[in-house]
């Protein structure tokens, strides 16, 4: 026998139902929070303690130290080729960073935060959802999980995994 099409739908619509608006668990991991700049001084044991509860992987930190101040360092070298048509060119190296809204969902959002307020970057290239992200990032937090944690598992607690993090259905209702 077939279903109707408005049968079909309804029974997609209470499977979609039931799966975003399950209730969500309390879940008892860390707060994902990056290092907080607001200061006078940066605590440098601090910051690299707060990796722990960034989420995601911290992976090759020594090396992007190295290409970071490698970039800085070009920014700060006067230009000395031929400028481009109607384009000036200050010094030997524009900065770019590009990043995934899952960035902004991590404690990472906070040091791009940095960046961007102390002018370490040119240009900022990012995706639409990073918006989302913050915002639901400033109005509840996600928490620390492992990579390993099954998702349709958690998905029938009312939560969400993204990498390492957990985030409740009730962040996405918030906003």
């Amino acid at each position: 026998i077939m279903k109707t099409f408005s049968e079909e739908w309804e029974n997609n619509l209470e499977l979609s139902k039931n799966a975003v608006y399950v209730k969500s668990e309390t879940y008892d991991g860390a707060t994902v929070k990056g290092y907080d700049f607001s200061g006078d001084s940066v605590d440098y044991d601090a910051l690299f303690q707060s990796y722990q509860t960034m989420g995601f992987q911290a992976t090759n930190f020594g090396k992007a130290v190295e290409m970071i101040d490698a970039m800085l360092s070009a920014r700060e070298t006067p230009f000395e080729g031929e400028n481009m048509d109607g384009i000036r060119q200050d010094s030997g190296c524009t900065i770019f960073l590009g990043f995934t809204s899952n960035m902004i969902s991590s404690g990472v959002r906070e040091n791009l935060k940095f960046i961007v307020k102390e002018n370490l970057v040119d240009v900022l290239v990012t995706t639409c959802g990073a918006i989302e992200e913050d915002i639901m990032k400033c109005l509840a937090p996600h928490q620390i999980c492992r990579f390993d944690f099954d998702g349709h598992t958690l998905r029938a607690k009312g939560l969400n995994r993204i990498g390492n993090l957990i985030v409740p259905n009730k962040n996405y209702s918030l906003f």
